[in-house]
């Protein structure tokens, strides 16, 4: 599995660096960083997936595994797919 993180996106709330710090820092200012190119081990996949699903404006997604067309997290949860498939989601962009 892998994941990416839009620093545009985040708020500074942090709490991806508390479910998965092997995966997430906090500058200065609070802000999140992706450490490491965003593979994910299994054993760390739990606290990641808990991130992403607690993260209050979406600014991690997992990325489609480039030899498959599915996602690498079950399909039940819609956050699986990419940023676009969210606005969809959600009604179109600003919803």
């Amino acid at each position: 599995m892998r994941i990416r993180l839009d620093r545009t996106l985040c708020d500074g709330f942090g709490i991806c660096a508390r479910h998965a710090p092997g995966h997430f820092s906090l500058d200065d200012w609070g802000y999140a960083s992706l450490e490491g190119d965003g593979t994910v081990t299994p054993a760390d996949r739990d606290g990641v997936l808990r991130a992403l699903l607690d993260c209050p404006v979406h600014a991690i997604t997992v990325l489609r595994d480039p030899e498959s067309s599915s996602p690498a997290i079950p399909s039940g949860d819609s956050r699986a797919a990419t940023p676009a498939s969210a606005e969809a989601r959600d009604g179109g962009p600003g919803r």
